[in-house]
């Protein structure tokens, strides 16, 4: 068999998408994306270019009126909304600003929650490394209300991972967070990627975030305007000043 017949799915792939919602409003006009397994990719623009509109399509938490995405090898667009929610659990893990713990349950019992609501049972050994990993062994019985915010989002963090997702997506991950502590977690989300091989899709309005990863989408009036490979903050501050002149 040839190499490129066993060559893996990217983890996502979006051909000539485009978003209208009901008004007629367009937030993506003619996005094409490959994003390949283990790399790093981070989203940036102003308010309204459609970077959110791309993670949530991307993600399947919204289907393109446009275009086609593939998740892993699987073309949303085919699957009815208990199959896309199927996929999300089992292929997709979310990291947000907010954290979104739950705030009745222990860290332990919120890192396993999707695999509970997917009646799968948690890989203890593959837990116990990512939690050792993020510097949470001791917290485990706390409730997130006892954590930092730095150690409620590293939670979030092992509980995106928990499930083996072909990708994460990560949608502004430090907004709430003091610079200190968001150098930690962007440090973390690169780790992940450099020694995991995970795939992680980083939303973000912050050039210094975005630049920590490979690669960089800059996004205007819901279009990709710019791509940059191993991009500077002062390159994509530029950018996003240059935006604003156009």
């Amino acid at each position: 068999m040839s190499a490129t017949a066993t060559r893996p799915a990217p983890a996502i792939v979006l051909t000539r998408v485009g978003k209208t919602y009901p008004g007629g409003v367009r937030a993506l006009r003619d996005v094409s994306l490959t994003v390949e397994r283990g790399t790093f990719l981070a989203v940036m623009g102003p308010s309204g270019s459609g970077k959110s509109t791309l993670m949530h399509c991307a993600a399947g938490l919204d289907v393109p009126s446009e275009g086609g995405v593939a998740v892993d090898g699987h073309e949303i667009g085919r699957l009815n909304e208990t199959r896309r929610t199927e996929l999300r659990r089992e292929r997709v893990g979310f990291v947000f600003q907010s954290y979104n713990l739950v705030p009745s349950l222990s860290v332990a019992e919120n890192i396993t929650l999707p695999l509970r609501l997917a009646g799968r049972a948690p890989d203890r050994e593959w837990v116990n490394a990512l939690v050792e990993r993020v510097g949470l062994a001791g917290r485990l019985g706390h409730r997130p209300t006892e954590l930092s915010g730095g150690q409620q989002q590293r939670a979030a963090i092992v509980r995106a991972l928990v499930a083996r997702p072909a990708v994460v997506f990560a949608d502004e991950p430090t907004g709430a967070l003091d610079l200190r502590t968001a150098h930690q977690v962007l440090d973390l989300l690169r780790d992940l990627v450099d020694e995991l091989r995970q795939t992680v899709v980083m939303v973000t309005h912050d050039p210094a975030a975005a630049a920590r990863a490979h690669r960089a989408l800059v996004m205007a009036d819901g279009r990709v305007v710019d791509t940059l490979d191993r991009p500077t903050a002062v390159e994509l501050a530029d950018r996003l000043v240059a935006l604003g002149k156009d």
